[in-house]
Order: structure tokens, then sequence, then C-alpha cells
């Protein structure tokens, strides 16, 4: 089916006298008649459900059609984005492995990377995503494990080449892992260009109206494990947790990843989203991608007016000529890419300050990818403790400003930020 046909009838398939809209699930344990036939579901011999915190039912429709819309083999969903690259990564790294990564990713993913995993014992090497091919490979270390990258890096908006990372992990044998929450697989699927694992915060535009928090991981199924096995010894030698199983064995390419994420890492970590937020989530896809296009095109139009605008020191948006990234969002996004905008004013702090306070359409959240339109100034809320230069040195400026186009007429969006730049 088309995109378009899968964000409305994807996942869930009703049966004579079924509900329409999919079933929500609200049981943490499902009941058998013997012991045998739930002992073989523990065995992975058989499908089905014993316990809400490994799968359910609700989650699992919901995982399928994010799956159908990135061209996957597997799905699962978690509890937030944070959880979902956490598990992608962890799910093939482990203690004295290392990751090479794109330096222009979301702040917590970064932290997520560079602290918490290393306090784990896994290293990472950072790159600039516009490297050039021998920088990148100059990266890699005998113990690599993945390669981690944005789609849209948030908030530096930078492209990721997919093509250029994807060729790289291939021939140190490790797989490219891509969050692709920004644009959605309505403007991007990571897949055809090479990716083999692809992540989302659901939180974002899947969701679109700011009232779930939620993961997903996508596996493409085309990254042989087995051919690597030396490297992926969690996949491709029995895990002696789980009765022995080899995942990469029983489950092949297009399974392995998922299974083993959910039956061990999910076992013992727990992450994972109520089916009540599935449901929500589910609501929000099934207008994804008639969402899309209007946060695209609103995003643009900001876009350009700012950037003809006296007051604007700088945009950053892939969609404008004058971006370092148009020629390779327009390979990647050629139907446009999201409704997330970051610029820069003259006048740094001071100024971003009345800009923000000048606002009355866009509201001053932490939020982004919301049918709302939303706005932060880093300087003067996530990033405070910072002074000007520590700013400058983390890529976000004092006078930037992070703007999430949201629904509305762009029209209005570009009155309200014209008279709040009159403020300034």
């Amino acid at each position: 089916m088309d995109r378009d046909t899968i964000c409305v009838q994807g996942g869930y398939t009703p049966g004579n006298g079924e509900p329409r809209q999919i079933p929500i699930v609200q049981s943490t344990t499902f009941k058998y008649n013997t012991s045998e036939d739930m002992g073989k579901l523990f065995d992975l011999e058989a499908s089905g459900y014993f316990y809400s915190r490994l799968q359910n039912p609700t989650c699992d429709y919901v995982a399928k059609k994010i799956c159908e819309l990135e061209g996957g083999t597997a799905a699962m969903l978690t509890s937030s984005g944070q959880a979902a690259n956490f598990f992608a990564l962890f799910n093939i790294c482990e203690n004295g492995d290392h990751i090479v990564s794109s330096s222009t990713i979301y702040g917590g993913t970064y932290n997520l990377i560079s602290v918490t995993m290393a306090k784990m014992g896994i290293s990472a090497t950072f790159v600039d995503p516009l490297c050039s091919e021998e920088e990148l490979a100059a990266a890699f270390r005998p113990n690599t494990k993945a390669v981690f990258g944005e789609t849209i890096a948030n908030p530096a908006l930078t492209v990721l080449d997919i093509e250029k990372f994807a060729k790289a992990a291939h021939e140190h044998g490790v797989p490219l892992i891509v969050d692709n929450t920004f644009p959605t697989p309505i403007n991007c699927r990571p897949f055809e260009w090479g990716a083999d694992i692809v992540t989302h915060s659901t939180t974002k535009y899947m969701d679109g109206h700011g009232a779930q928090v939620g993961g997903a991981i996508v596996d493409s199924g085309k990254f042989d494990w087995m051919a690597h096995k030396e490297k992926f010894p969690g996949l491709c030698t029995p895990d002696e947790s789980y009765h022995g199983i080899t995942y990469a064995e029983k489950f092949g390419q297009g399974g392995a990843f998922i299974t083993k994420a959910t039956s061990q890492l999910m076992r013992d970590f727990g992450s994972t989203p109520s089916p009540q937020n599935a449901f929500i989530l589910n609501l929000g896809l099934e207008s994804l991608h008639v969402r899309m296009k209007r946060h695209s095109d609103n995003g643009l139009a900001v876009a350009r007016f700012l950037e003809k605008h006296p007051k604007v020191e700088y945009v950053n948006y892939c969609g404008l000529e004058s971006s370092p990234f148009y020629e390779i969002g327009q390979k990647y996004l050629p139907n446009g890419s999201c409704g997330v905008v970051s610029f820069g004013l003259k006048g740094g702090r001071d100024a971003a300050g009345i800009f923000m306070k000048s606002l009355r359409l866009a509201a001053i959240e932490t939020h982004v990818a919301d049918a709302r339109t939303c706005c932060l100034n880093p300087a003067s809320s996530t990033h405070r403790q910072m002074n000007d230069q520590e700013l400058e040195a983390a890529g976000v400026p004092a006078g930037l400003v992070r703007m999430s186009c949201g629904l509305e007429s762009a029209e209005d969006l570009i009155a309200d930020i014209a008279q709040a730049l009159d403020k300034i």
C-alpha cells in the first residue's frame, strides 16, 4: 500500500464483528489453559502474550503500522525516543565496544552516548556530518559495533548523508542506525538509502498533538548478523539468560534484532509504553501524511521570511537554497523536511529574550513537532547554565531560537513573528 493508506489502515485489520479501531488491551497479564501453553511462549516457540512489560497487543498493532511505513521487517514500541535509541545501540553493544556517531544529534542522545553509555564501558567517536569519507573511515576502531545519526538533527537541523554513512558502516561490518524522528517515513525512508535500523521519538510528529511520550525501533531486515558473528555475540551466540537461544539463527535477519531487544532488553529494563499511549499514538499516525505536508510548507514559508528580515542573522533550514544542506536535502527529502526552523537574532541573548516575550501565537515550550506552533530559546531555558562562550562551543549561540511551526495559517505565523521582531 501507499504510505498515505498505511497511515490510515496499516497495522491492524479487524475481522468480522471485531472493533474497527484498534482495541486497548489494558491488562498486565494474559490467561492460558495449561502451563505447557505458556511454556511455549517463554521458549519463543509460539506467538502470543504473557506479560505487558514485554509485549502488548495494542502496542504491537501500532508498531506494525510504523514498520510498514518505514518498509521494515519487524518493529517494537518503547516508552520514549530516548529508550528507543538506547535499546537500538545497547542491543548490539556491550562493555568494551565503540560507537561512531554524527556530532550534530539531539543533546539528550549525545549525553546518552557520551556520558551514560560511557559509564557502561562503551566509548564513542563523534564526527562532523559534513566530514569526508576518509575522515569518517578514520573514526572506526576494531571494536566499533554501530554507526548512529539523525536524518535531520535536533536542533542543528543538519541533514545526514545516509548513503555516505551507510557505506562506511558496511565497509566495517556494522549497521547504520538512523533516528528518523523529524522527517518521519512520510518525507524520508532511510532504509531506501542503506540504513539498517531506524528509531523514532513518536512523541513528536507521529503523535503530533503533545498527548503521549513514546518511541519506536524498526529493523530493515537487511543486515546479515551471521556474516559478522564475531562482532555480535549477543545475536549470534546462545543467550544463556533465555534458554540458550541464538537469535540470528532462530529468527533470521528479519526478526533477530527486535526479538532480542524485546525478550532481553525490554524484559530487563521494562521501558514499555502503556496501551493507552499506543492507542493515542495511532490516532496521530492516521493523519501523519496530511500533517507533514502542512508542517513542511509552514516551515519553509517561515524560513524564507526570516532569511530576508534585517534583524535575523542566520537561518537553519535545509529547504532554503542558501543552506549548506540544500542539495543533500533535495536528495533525501525532495517532498519537504519538517516544520522546525532555527535562527539567530542580531543582538544575541537580549534580542532573543525580547522576541520570545513578544510572541502571541507561538507558545514557549520545550516541545517540538506539535500541531500548535511552539518556540524555545535554549540560552534562557534548557541551556541557561552556560555562558555565551560555552553556548557558542555547544552549537547553540545565545541568540538562537528554535521554532516548531504547527498547522496554523502560515500568514498568521509570519505575522506573529514579524510583530515580535518589531519589538526588538
